[in-house]
């Protein structure tokens, strides 16, 4: 992202978009569709339905930003569809995401319950 961004949230969206959208129909899709400020300090994310490519937006401080990242062998790990549009992770699990980890694939540690120590 852009060197200073304060970035707050990262909402990446379960569903997979047309990707000859660029920034206004995205920035649109934000605002509209997933109900998110597209003017606020959070990065939307998006794929395609190959999962081959992502897109990113977001604002900073008198325009939009862009980019994308397409995979030339591999695909993106994305989280499943589910009841939410948009699933949120925090920035490190955003640039795990785009080096190819799936973060749902693997399940923290069982919790342990006991009742005495002995």
């Amino acid at each position: 992202m852009h060197p200073g961004y304060a970035i707050t949230q990262v909402h990446l969206c379960r569903a997979p978009i047309d990707f000859r959208k660029s920034i206004n129909g995205l920035s649109v899709l934000v605002g509209q569709e997933l109900g998110f400020d597209p003017f606020g300090q959070a990065l939307n994310v998006f794929i395609n339905r190959q999962r081959t490519k992502s897109k990113v937006l977001y604002w900073h401080r008198n325009g939009f930003c862009l980019w994308m990242k397409g995979l030339e062998a591999e695909k993106f790990a994305w989280p499943r569809t589910g009841q939410e549009a948009t699933g949120r992770v925090g920035r490190q699990e955003l640039e795990w995401l785009l080096d190819g980890f799936d973060l749902w694939a693997h399940a923290p540690h069982k919790a342990l319950h006991f009742s005495s120590v002995s």
